[in-house]
């Protein structure tokens, strides 16, 4: 769901005075006198460009019309201000959040027409909210261990104070000594009291909810030109640096910027981070806030649209699929950035998104694009490194062909907190524009209030975080680390390659605590051919145990299943069930095969493009197509196709596989080429120390790919097999030969 207005108040002008002394103690005096009531969060200055840049950037005067025609629309239906009773999406939810994005766009129109009917009707909800605020308590619905009084949870509280407290700034300078008595008091002081003092642990948490908390509580700080809740917010509440935005900055990002709860919740996360550092930068320029830990947020906006493909983020974790980069969050994300760094490629992006802010950063981006300064995002293969000093495991992002082409994404990242999946050395694929390797992602309806309020369902416990939602290995019908997160969040994934040159990329990533007595090593590589039309993914996953398992491996696919190239018993009139827990109780069983050693096949539509999967193991495997929804009376699951590969009764454990993309076909002229892949075989062959996977194309010629136990640069390695000899030095190594072994 769009929200136009939220995101419209929140960036500054670079260079103003500062409000509080660098270190911001909390007995800091205030440079400006607490009587002095004009705007901090955004200079006279840049009030006054955005005032005179009239029509010349039509990106953001097409802002201002639409924030103008909501504030508008909003001031003709009056000021209503509900006692709060509703969970997400319900009446009393929806029009508490419509007042905040009201009093954000009526503060920043004041501010640009000048017309003092802005003001009026901002001072009038807040006199409103004077009067409510004081009288409510806890909020009488939902489950939220900290609950909040306008929200069902104090971080849409938290999220209200960010952007009120951005519009009353804007007004604020227009008020009676009296009226502004009233709503600092009554309003945002009560307000950040509540976040701060009486939910003092949860204002302290290192968690993307305390972030918005300390988010609101400073800017409301600088506002009310109060240094003490500056610093709590800044620092803690005991002020000594342990919790506060700061030490969020420094537990939640790695230094390459990616987020510890993944993609989709760093997009969320990033507008309080970004929004209150501009209010940071604005204040106190001498902390250098964007420079802090060599300017990972600046980075965690470029690594958030690095971890998209065609405008939608990369949905791990818990993850809306449809969600991406136009986002709000990240709208705000890419014009604060871009007026900290004047980095042309972020114009594109904006350019993509088709908005930006009511705000000087947003002037600057439509400025940026009137004057030709854009320039292409460079979406590239990267490793994302996780954790607060990047030993934590890493997102790869393996991309050929630009934003559009193959992305190829193995998740080797840590578990994520409660957010996260039981999903280690999953993977992900993207080509021709869409996704064909896919990730469920959440099982939740946002803001959909007749499915559990809006909130997270019971099924994204029993089905969207476990592991058998996922493309990786399950062992023994269990989930990674027995389906504990706080168990998932002490073990991390051990980065063991990554490394990108022409005509072939590769990473692995091994870990030995998601099971016990279970070492698992996955390599996936994307490999480009002079006889193959698109690069091909190639995947190898091992499995080390100290005792026979039960191993299945997983494969979410997205497209129509043109041929299925193995023997299976199908169930035409019946549909069993594959299990009863750990989210084999939500998979209904189409077909299965009996165990067998050979190559297997399986060919999908998707778009106008074909997939064949071609697969074998180690030891003799069923093939089983699946498909989610069942034991879901309140449909609440999106019914989705999986192919897994079952291995059963041994102790080691090796899959291999290709993913080949080939061919056309148009439905509107009915003509069809490449629909046959060009791929005859995939075989494995296993040395002392290394594997070798050898592609046997078509046309007789082999593409080989072998890979060491251990990665080490040094290290030589030789297997041997059916008269062929594969010698190399290193972790890996590529071997092309023609159809006599040459």
């Amino acid at each position: 769901m769009k929200r136009p207005l939220l995101t419209l108040l929140i960036a500054a002008s670079c260079a103003q005075a500062p409000l509080l002394l660098a270190s911001a103690p909390a007995s800091a005096q205030a440079v400006r006198p607490v009587d002095d009531a004009s705007p901090v969060l955004v200079s006279a200055e840049a009030w006054r460009d955005m005032a005179e840049a009239g029509d010349r950037y039509p990106m953001f005067s097409e802002e201002r019309a639409r924030i103008q025609a909501e504030v508008d629309a909003a001031m003709r239906a009056g000021v209503d201000v509900p006692v709060p009773r509703d969970l997400g999406g319900g009446a009393t939810h929806e029009q508490h959040k419509r007042n905040y994005k009201a009093l954000a766009g009526a503060g920043a129109l004041y501010r640009i027409t000048g017309e003092r009917r802005y003001a009026d009707f901002a001072r009038d909800m807040l006199l409103e909210y004077a009067e409510l605020y004081p009288t409510l308590g806890a909020h009488p619905a939902g489950r939220s261990s900290v609950k909040g009084r306008l929200f069902w949870q104090a971080l849409n509280d938290s999220v209200w104070l960010v952007y009120a407290s951005q519009g009353y700034d804007a007004i604020r300078d227009t008020l009676s000594a009296e009226d502004r008595r009233t709503i600092d008091e009554n309003v945002f002081r009560r307000m950040a009291r509540f976040l701060s003092e009486e939910n003092a642990p949860y204002f302290d948490r290192i968690h993307n909810h305390a972030t918005w908390a300390t988010a609101g509580v400073g800017m409301t700080g600088y506002v009310l030109r109060d240094p003490e809740l500056v610093d709590r917010a800044l620092r803690g509440t005991a002020h000594d640096g342990k919790a506060g935005f700061m030490r969020q900055i420094d537990e939640l990002f790695s230094p390459d910027g990616y987020y510890a709860e993944g993609p989709y919740y760093q997009r969320y996360a990033l507008a309080p981070f970004v929004i209150f550092a501009r209010a940071i930068q604005q204040n106190e320029p001498e902390r250098g806030i964007f420079a802090y830990r060599d300017g990972v947020l600046i980075k965690a906006v470029e690594g958030v649209v690095q971890a998209s493909y065609e405008g939608l983020i990369v949905p791990v974790n818990d993850a809306l699929p449809e969600k991406g980069i136009d986002s709000e969050e990240i709208v705000t994300g890419v014009a604060i950035a871009y007026a900290q760094t004047n980095d042309p490629r972020l114009l594109s992006v904006a350019q993509r998104q088709g908005r930006t802010l009511l705000s000087p950063d947003g002037l600057a981006i439509a400025r940026g694009l009137v004057e030709g300064q854009v320039q292409p995002f460079d979406f590239r293969s990267m490793q994302l490194r996780d954790g607060p000093s990047g030993d934590s495991g890493n997102l790869v992002l393996l991309r050929q062909g630009g934003e559009t082409g193959q992305l190829l994404v193995m998740k080797n990242t840590q578990q994520g907190q409660g957010h996260g999946h039981f999903d280690r050395l999953n993977w992900l694929f993207y080509d021709n524009g869409n996704a064909v390797i896919t990730d469920y992602g959440a099982a939740r309806f946002l803001n959909v209030e007749a499915k559990n309020g809006g909130g997270y369902l019971d099924e994204n416990d029993s089905w969207a975080q476990q592991t058998v939602a996922h493309n990786t290995l399950v062992v023994n019908g269990q989930s990674q680390f027995g389906g504990d997160w706080r168990v998932g969040e002490e073990h991390t994934t051990t980065p063991l390659l990554f490394q990108v040159a022409d005509g072939l990329q590769i990473a692995s990533a091994r870990i030995d605590t998601a099971y016990a007595g279970v070492s698992m090593v996955r390599i996936l590589a994307l490999i480009e051919h002079p006889d193959l039309a698109y690069p091909i993914a190639i995947d190898l996953m091992r499995a080390d145990g100290s005792a026979p398992a039960l191993y299945d491996l997983p494969l979410r696919f997205n497209g129509q299943i043109i041929t299925q190239g193995f023997e299976a018993r199908h169930a035409l009139t019946e549909r069993p069930v594959l299990g009863d827990r750990a989210g084999y109780q939500h998979l209904w069983v189409d077909a299965q095969s009996d165990p067998g050693v050979e190559t297997r096949s399986l060919t999908w539509l998707l778009d106008g493009r074909f997939y064949t999967y071609r697969f074998g193991a180690s030891a003799p495997t069923r093939a089983l197509l699946v498909e989610s929804g069942a034991n879901d009376p309140n449909f609440n699951l999106r019914r989705e196709q999986m192919l897994i590969r079952r291995m059963d009764g041994q102790a080691d454990a090796s899959f291999y596989a290709v993913l080949e993309p080939h061919g056309a076909y148009d439905s509107r002229a009915e003509t069809v080429t490449g629909s046959t892949s060009r791929i005859r075989d995939i075989t494995r062959v296993r040395g002392d120390d290394a594997e070798v996977v050898i592609v046997t194309l078509a046309s007789g010629k082999t593409l080989a790919l072998g890979v060491a136990d251990d990665v080490s640069p040094g290290r030589s390695h030789t297997v041997r097999a059916d008269g062929q000899t594969w010698q190399w030095t290193g972790g890996y190594a590529r071997f092309d030969r023609d159809g006599d072994g040459k």
